[in-house]
């Protein structure tokens, strides 16, 4: 009973990793503007300023790019104020 209870741990646990991987290779990345010239832009994206952290602003600008179908993102504005915003172009 205890090996079936581990399996069943690991086989959820290898899901929730795999979950996570695809996730990352499917959200968009920053890139420098020099390498955007390679792509067409799609639009632009900003944050809500609710984030407290820079790594949370880009988390959610690759979010917001994603749903705007691209790629890539540049982040042309940030502003932080008690508060992090951001603003970013999106390729594809």
């Amino acid at each position: 009973m205890k090996l079936i209870s581990a399996m069943k741990t690991s086989v959820i646990t290898a899901a929730v990793l795999a979950g996570t991987l695809s996730f990352s290779a499917l959200a968009a990345q920053e890139i420098s503007k020099e390498e955007a010239t390679k792509y067409e832009k799609v639009g632009t994206v900003s944050t809500t300023a609710e984030t407290t952290s820079p790594m949370d602003a880009k988390e959610e600008l690759s979010k917001l790019a994603d749903e705007k179908g691209g790629k890539y993102f540049v982040v042309i504005a940030g502003r932080e104020h008690g508060k992090v915003s951001a603003i970013a172009e999106v390729y594809k």
